[in-house]
């Protein structure tokens, strides 16, 4: 499966670097785990591809949340703002 590339005009951000490391997974676990090279995690992670619908699945699947989670539209807030706000 390769994965799917789209414009800079709505762009597809996602977690899955911080969602691996909270969870102690390699590239090369989460790879295994759904099924693809771990060269393409590193391309999601990094924004250089975008995953299918499949794909996405799969990965959310993993990490046992929704996709809204895991992949939107608007870069996501870094965890350490929304809980220390001044």
């Amino acid at each position: 499966m390769s994965p799917v590339r789209r414009g800079s005009e709505q762009p597809i951000h996602n977690r899955i670097g911080v969602l691996r490391a909270e969870r102690g997974l390699s590239r090369a676990d989460l790879a295994e785990a759904v099924e693809v090279n771990p060269q393409t995690i590193g391309a999601l992670e990094r924004g250089d591809h975008y995953p299918s619908l499949d794909l996405a699945l799969r990965i959310c699947e993993v990490f046992g949340l929704p996709v809204e989670a895991v992949f939107g539209r608007a870069p996501f807030e870094p965890l350490s703002t929304q809980v220390y706000r001044r």
